[in-house]
């Protein structure tokens, strides 16, 4: 599986980071910074980050 977020649309409001943690950080400078590879096994859980996005910014393919 790979993600790949729209940063031009990604406004950080960080919902992704509530629900998949392992995948979804916020930098030091309150950023977005994401796993672009992250393992199967959180699958449900980007599915649902991706869901949660406000803007739609979050984008899952087959990898």
């Amino acid at each position: 599986m790979k993600i790949r977020v729209d940063m031009a649309k990604c406004e950080t409001h960080a919902q992704c980071v509530f629900a998949a943690p392992e995948a979804f950080a916020l930098d030091d400078d309150d950023e977005l910074v994401y796993d672009p590879g992250p393992d199967d096994g959180l699958r449900a859980k980007i599915e649902q980050a991706a869901l949660m996005c406000p803007v739609q910014a979050i984008f899952i393919e087959q990898g």
